[in-house]
């Protein structure tokens, strides 16, 4: 198993935690972007795993 197989998804990975990380945060505008972040890196990483 090799590491560079699988730097495509750590990416998305990452934007969803960060997503997570403003989702927590108790402010309206941070919880939305939130939610858009891990939608949206939820969706790459289906995307980089497909591929």
């Amino acid at each position: 198993m090799d590491i560079i197989q699988y730097l495509d998804e750590l990416e998305p990975v990452g934007m969803v935690l960060i997503g997570l990380v403003l989702f927590i945060i108790p402010e309206p505008a941070t919880s939305t972007l939130g939610i858009g972040l891990m939608v949206l890196g939820g969706a790459w990483w289906f995307y980089e795993w497909n591929r």
